[in-house]
């Protein structure tokens, strides 16, 4: 099996930091196989078999406690007296290897026994030593990212009762040799031929003659970081739903959604049979398998991938026969993306018992939403499968095509990502990705990165408003001290790259339907900056940052104003993203607001009733006609399968978000998470859960849920650092709504109801049984309530009320 773990934490581009792991391993080697990396770029594509390692040791003591601390470039996969883990798919988590590798530690107590022992590793090739695929005909891995021979370091420290401590450790006294699985790619998948297994090679006694001693090598040349955000796991398994024939020998497997992951396979065969595995998030009218939107960077045709590529780069495995037997095959240093499996080379057709799916993501603590609609019940199980579907090690733009950590999706849905999910932890390794990525010069748009750079500050800024995102939500300060330099250095390259302060280069609103220019978007996100750093200044007391910060935050935002309000200066095809952007961003005069609210509601009905946004727009506007009052119309623009939106997505068979609001059975991704912006509206305008700007991590927050027609009730609960808070509320009868809230005990929370729609009622406190004297509440739009579960009634006001409430 395969299974992640990772870790990080290091310095920024401007600085060096203290490694305080760097004696960890107290003196283990880096180890690898003995031979060197193919000399051309063809020969990587030939059979080079994955190395095994093993080492037996005697245990002689009472053992109180044994550890075993373990990394690698590329991955691992280990096992103790043939006792495998199941958390550690692909691990470690891909990083710069050049500049920091995540370790991670185990406890292999209960997995030793009094004797002779071993442990036995796997190495794969992960992002370290990828093939030379040139994607989209040009982009070649191996020329971006720092590449090697696969290695490892371990150390086990094994402690025993009597006090004494005795350590085993990676050195040229490891034996090494080859195992069956031929070649292993994160995108083209493995091969896996039976005739080269080894019985018994992870267990003690093996005799091992013949097998070579470890090659003691320097290493990635990256500082050992402890790991300290969740592994990647089996999130889930998945049952197919039907298995119909396509040809002779040839099945197509359906598993009824869309996913990552892997899959447990029953195969019988005989010596000498291929059995062959293609993966697609969809089928072609016929039945066949569609695999065009998972193609590796658009190679889809010959030469396209450069010299020895496959013609087109699908995902696809093979498992090798040596002999008439059943086996169960579970691929190991890959994950694909797909719903639809075709299995050749079967001389019958499987079952449907015989084939699992393996979902596979981060181990995160997932939150909940559903509402009385069911089709944004499914737009939201969509979106958190989608989301779940690219968290293998950095959050990704696609899971299958690319798996790259791009900025600009970071910026749009990091929100949306943390209202479902824990992200502290996986955040802080994201934002330690950034600083390894970024430099003094230009703007990248991935972390890690691998060489793209057009997309410019709207991409690259996800460095920052990352680690504001983990202060707002997590009051995580740490953070914040510790990168603050690093921050003001950034600062200072923008302002290089941008003197005058307008952002006139990079990617706008992108994937919008109409074109909006990066002069707004792009400058949107410098202010935001601004305004970020000018938070951060006055956490670290830095009086001189703060008045820099403040100035330069007033100066875009004037910039703003004036160049898209007062005095027009670009032309904006895309009204929505303008005017959005213009509320969103507070940029317009309080006495103006209802002329651009009324100015966006316009351009949303002359659009048919649907948006018409890309990725940052799309957030800014569901945010905008909210805040506003007009909750029911963003409802309505959500709640209905028309085109382009979300439902309409869904009532095309999607069970994942696409890439694009068109449908795409050829070139984009079917499983993109950048429109997943909605699921934060679901949590943050129909439930009200919000952060307090004024008081991170929910030591006090806000509760202000909408109520727009048509929809009957919403159930919702976010885990928060003090506590668990629910927010719920359903339609009853007799125009009467019951808004249900849970508030920790050590916060509190300021209720936000809407008085044009609804007169307060009462106020139930549930744990005291008793009703709050409503005599007490100053103002019944807004008032404060202390932890503790409450069922607040609300009565709807006896008057024709403005449908865009």
């Amino acid at each position: 099996m395969v299974y992640i773990s990772i870790v990080f934490i290091l310095p920024c581009f401007f600085t060096s930091c203290e490694n305080k792991d760097k004696n960890i391993f107290n003196g283990a080697e880096w180890i690898s196989d003995g031979r060197i990396l193919p000399e051309n770029d063809s020969l990587f594509y030939q059979e080079r078999p994955a190395p095994i390692f093993r080492k037996e040791f005697i245990i002689d003591k009472e053992i109180r406690l044994a550890r075993l601390l373990i990394s690698s470039a590329g991955y691992y996969r280990f096992s103790v007296n043939g006792i495998y883990r199941t958390d550690n798919i692909l691990s470690p988590a891909w990083t710069d290897y050049s500049k920091r590798v995540c370790y991670s530690e185990y406890n292999i107590t209960s997995s030793l026994q009094e004797g002779l022992n071993c442990i036995g590793v796997t190495l794969g090739n992960g992002f370290y030593n990828p093939l030379p695929l040139r994607m989209w005909g040009h982009l070649n891995l191996r020329e971006k990212l720092p590449v090697g021979k696969p290695c490892f370091i371990a150390r086990i420290i094994i402690e025993y009762s009597n006090g004494s401590v005795e350590e085993v450790k990676t050195d040229d006294s490891w034996k090494f040799s080859f195992g069956p699985l031929m070649r292993n790619n994160v995108y083209l998948g493995v091969v896996y031929d039976q005739s080269y297994e080894q019985p018994g090679w992870e267990q003690p006694g093996f005799i091992d003659n013949q097998w070579n001693r470890a090659a003691v090598i320097p290493g990635p040349g990256g500082e050992l970081k402890k790991r300290f955000f969740p592994p990647v796991v089996v999130t889930d398994t998945i049952n197919p739903v039907k298995i119909y024939d396509i040809e002779n020998n040839s099945y197509i497997v359906d598993m009824g959604i869309n996913f990552t992951g892997v899959y447990l396979a029953r195969l019988k065969g005989k010596a000498g049979d291929s059995v062959v595995f293609r993966f697609g998030e969809r089928v072609y009218e016929s039945g066949k398998l569609n695999p065009m939107t998972t193609v590796c960077g658009q190679i889809k045709g010959k030469g396209t991938g450069g010299p020895g590529a496959p013609d087109i780069a699908w995902q696809t495995d093979t498992y090798i026969f040596d002999k008439d037997t059943v086996v169960c095959f579970l691929p190991d240093f890959t994950y694909h993306t797909y719903r639809y499996m075709e299995i050749r080379g079967l001389d019958y057709k499987p079952d449907i018992t015989d084939i699992m799916g393996l979902s596979l993501s981060t181990d995160l603590y997932a939150n909940s939403f559903n509402c009385s609609s069911s089709l944004i019940d499914s737009i939201q199980g969509a979106t958190v499968r989608t989301f779940r579907a690219n968290l293998i090690g950095v959050q990704s733009d696609c899971p299958a095509r690319e798996k790259f950590g791009y900025g600009g999706d970071l910026n749009a849905t990091s929100e949306a990502f943390i209202m479902n999910f824990d992200m502290r932890e996986f955040y802080r390794k994201t934002v330690y990705d950034w600083v390894d990525a970024i430099n003094d010069t230009i703007f990248v748009d991935t972390a890690p990165y691998v060489g793209i750079n057009y997309c410019g500050l709207s991409w690259e800024s996800a460095f920052l408003i990352t680690q504001y995102y983990l202060y707002l939500y997590y009051n995580d300060t740490d953070i914040v001290e510790e990168l603050y330099e690093c921050d003001k250095n950034w600062m200072d390259k923008v302002a290089r790259i941008h003197p005058s302060g307008v952002v006139n280069s990079g990617l706008s609103d992108h994937e919008s339907l109409e074109r909006a220019p990066v002069e707004l978007t792009g400058t949107a996100h410098y202010l935001q900056c601004a305004r970020i750093m000018q938070k951060f200044a006055e956490l670290m007391n830095d009086k001189k940052g703060l008045d820099k910060y403040t100035g330069l935050a007033s100066k875009l935002s004037d910039r703003l104003t004036k160049d898209f309000w007062l005095e027009p200066k670009y032309e904006v095809d895309n009204k929505q993203v303008l005017f959005s952007v213009l509320l969103y961003f507070d940029l317009v005069p309080d006495e103006d607001r209802k002329a651009v609210t009324d100015s966006l509601l316009y351009y949303i009905d002359k659009a048919g009733g649907h948006f018409t946004t890309g990725i940052f727009g799309t957030k800014y506007i569901l945010s905008a006609l909210s805040e506003t009052g007009n909750v029911s119309t963003a409802f309505k623009v959500v709640n209905n399968t028309g085109y382009p939106g979300w439902g309409h997505m869904i009532s095309k068979g999607a069970t994942t978000i696409w890439e694009t609001w068109r449908e795409s059975d050829n070139t984009f991704s079917n499983c993109h998470p950048m429109f997943g912006s909605i699921s934060e509206w679901f949590y943050k305008n129909l439930a009200g859960i919000n952060p307090d700007p004024e008081n991170p991590g929910f030591s006090k927050f806000i509760l202000s849920p909408g109520f727009p027609d048509g929809l009957e009730y919403v159930n919702c609960s976010y885990k928060s650092e003090p506590g668990l808070i629910v927010s719920g509320w359903r339609k009853g009868n007799d125009h009467i709504y019951y808004y249900n809230v849970q508030i920790p005990e050590k916060s509190e929370a300021i209720i936000i109801l809407p008085c044009q729609k609804f007169q307060l009622s009462e106020i139930k406190d549930l744990n005291k049984k008793d009703s709050i004297d409503l005599n007490s509440i100053k103002d019944p739009g807004k008032f404060v309530l202390p932890g503790g579960r409450y069922e607040i009634i609300l009565k709807t006001v006896e008057k024709t009320y403005n449908n865009k409430l």
